[in-house]
């Protein structure tokens, strides 16, 4: 055959993308289809190739008779002898067949069944090749317009992109450069069928990862992205590492990355925003560019919030016939209504819901009721509550009473840090006065009404008759006050204290602490670590400290 077979399988491999092996098994097929054609069967066709597949050789395998029935597969032996004088009776020759004896029939069948062949082999490996590919971004160009759909020359083969995936912003013109998703390889009759998508929030992510090399390299995450093709595309992001700030790697210096991405996508608007776990600060930022006065969980298992934005803010924070706010509840995965403080004010929510924005709005002051420790304190670096904390100070009543000049005498503490501990603490003691003061006055109270019960006639009186009292009850509200204060001077030994019991007297004497005035001189946590005593002893010894504090810093405000 022709010494340019080898060229030609070449040829074949770089322009379909066909493996070697697979070319030399469609010629293999194709001559043993055409000796078929011809005679009839080809059980003794044999097709070798030489060492370089720069040849190919057909040959009918004959067995040797002396006399020959089927010309097809025996041949006789003066014949046989001719061409092999080793041969003998029962032998078998391989004797050479020239394609070219072969009719044009036979050709013709052969050549369709290989062409047949080629086109499933090249749609099988194209198909192989581009499922893999799934969900990536290739670069192609554009080739025709036909019925709405866009063809796009891949190289190896042909894309499309149907009308329902083309942006609206965009317009195709052929031999354009175009950047696609493939979102779908199938196999057709017609051939292999690649679709391309402009339209997928998967295209604005491969497009970042290529813009930006942090995306790319997992520093900086995507969390989640939502699209509206053409118009706006809103992004979360988040860093895996705290020196990087996600949403400035995005944007680039100058804003030369975004730039470049929005120009990929023919103008269309980005928000970049940084991911939160708060539900709160989520919707907060989602609803970018648009500023976000507070937000307000109305129903958690139901997913829907309240964002309360300033009057010329709204219409921003809907957008265009809702687009941004839409964008904001796919992103966010709550429901959004947006409301100005006007408007929400004449709705009508439940209860907890009204209490929550006041909550916003008026401060954190239930937050700072419960404070206890001074690494809870807002505004006192982590070093002053390590040094205090290695002093035996942890706790905010351990501090009250100190002044700058007893916590510059701790090592580590400076004047200007123990300013400005003993001006928050100042706060949080204010706190707890007032506490302390509503509870004195309930106490003097509920008393005297108790009192003016027993000495009037069977029916209660009402509230506003109880400031009426009798002389009898005003001696008995008196002898109270009295009774009190005698008993708040009577506490002058650590045994009178209300719990304590002489097992927990004598730990603390053992431990160094003999009056009250030693035990109210030490810090809460050296007390509880004296030894022998048990859990919940020091529960008891740390509840009466704090209460003992406190009741002696408000009696001391209220005289």
């Amino acid at each position: 055959m022709s010494a340019g077979l080898a060229d030609a399988i070449r040829a074949v491999v770089q322009d379909k993308g066909i493996p070697e092996d697979l070319i030399m098994h469609v010629i293999e097929e194709f001559l043993l289809a055409a000796y078929k054609r011809k005679y009839g069967h080809a059980d003794n066709a044999v097709v070798q190739f030489s060492d370089d597949e720069s040849e190919v050789t057909l040959f009918a395998q004959k067995r040797i008779v002396e006399d020959v029935d089927d010309e097809t597969t025996e041949i006789g032996l003066e014949e046989a002898l001719e061409l092999n004088e080793a041969c003998e009776l029962g032998d078998e020759l391989l004797i050479e067949i020239n394609p070219q004896d072969f009719d044009r029939v036979a050709i013709q069948s052969a050549k369709q069944k290989a062409r047949q062949r080629l086109r499933e082999i090249q749609k099988d490996t194209l198909y192989s090749e581009f499922s893999d590919k799934v969900g990536e971004l290739v670069i192609g160009y554009v080739q025709r317009e036909r019925n709405g759909n866009i063809f796009v020359d891949l190289g190896k083969t042909e894309g499309i992109m149907p009308k329902r995936y083309q942006s609206p912003r965009e317009i195709y013109r052929g031999n354009d450069r175009i950047k696609a998703l493939i979102v779908d390889v199938a196999k057709g009759n017609a051939g292999l069928q690649i679709v391309l998508s402009r339209t997928h929030t998967e295209l604005v992510k491969r497009i970042f990862e290529l813009e930006v090399p942090e995306i790319y390299g997992k520093t900086v995450e995507i969390v989640r992205i939502v699209r509206e093709a053409g118009y706006r595309t809103k992004i979360a992001v988040s860093s895996n590492r705290e020196d990087v700030d996600p949403v400035g790697a995005c944007v680039g210096l100058r804003g030369v990355r975004i730039q470049a991405i929005v120009r990929e996508l023919e103008g269309e608007k980005i928000d970049i925003l940084k991911f939160d776990p708060d539900p709160r600060v989520l919707i907060k930022n989602a609803l970018s560019p648009a500023d976000v006065t507070s937000v307000v969980i109305l129903d958690e298992a139901r997913r829907q919030a309240l964002a309360i934005v300033p009057e010329d803010q709204l219409s921003l924070a809907i957008g265009k016939q809702g687009l941004n706010v839409r964008l904001a509840n796919r992103l966010a995965d709550w429901n959004i209504d947006v409301k100005t403080m006007d408007q929400f004010e004449e709705m009508d929510i439940a209860a907890e819901s009204k209490r929550a924005v006041t909550a916003l709005f008026a401060g954190d002051r239930t937050i700072e009721e419960e404070i206890s420790t001074i690494g809870e304190l807002p505004g006192v670096d982590a070093d002053t509550v390590r040094i205090l904390d290695e002093n035996g100070i942890s706790y905010i009543e351990d501090v009250v009473t100190m002044s700058v000049a007893d916590l510059t005498r701790i090592d580590g503490i400076t004047e200007d840090r123990a300013k400005t501990l003993i001006r928050i603490l100042s706060e949080t003691v204010e706190i707890v006065e007032q506490e302390e003061s509503y509870d004195d006055e309930e106490g003097f109270e509920e008393e005297p009404e108790e009192e003016a019960t027993e000495d009037r006639e069977p029916a209660p009186p009402a509230e506003d008759e109880v400031p009426e009292s009798t002389p009898a009850s005003a001696e008995a509200e008196g002898a109270e006050a009295e009774e009190e204060e005698e008993e708040e001077v009577i506490i002058e030994e650590i045994a009178d204290l209300p719990g304590i019991t002489p097992a927990i007297v004598e730990k603390l004497a053992a431990g160094g602490i003999g009056d009250l005035q030693a035990l109210i001189s030490r810090s809460t946590k050296q007390i509880v670590s004296i030894e022998g005593l048990t859990e919940e002893e020091q529960d008891i010894i740390r509840t009466i400290l704090t209460e003992f504090i406190e009741v002696i810093e408000g009696d001391e405000e209220d005289e």
